[in-house]
């Protein structure tokens, strides 16, 4: 959503919002390293023990991404 403090979004019209927001600010460039980001938010999802939540990760990327291996192994271990 664009907030690092509560990146929370609440519903699928949140998720909608916050990717609508996204288009018009991000730049994309490289290097794109997502094994960190995916790893980033497991960690948050991993501390919802209780199931009253669900996280979605949205990956966008300009076709390049420099840790490829890293980021398979991570989508990988997390899901």
């Amino acid at each position: 959503n664009g907030d690092a403090a509560n990146p929370a979004c609440s519903g699928i019209e949140g998720v909608l919002d916050a990717y609508h927001r996204s288009l018009r600010s991000v730049q994309l460039y490289g290097p794109t390293n997502f094994a960190p980001v995916v790893n980033h938010v497991a960690r948050s999802a991993a501390e919802v023990l209780d199931g009253s939540q669900y996280f979605v990760l949205l990956i966008i990327t300009d076709g390049v991404i420099s840790d490829m291996a890293q980021t398979k192994e991570a989508i990988v271990n997390v899901s």
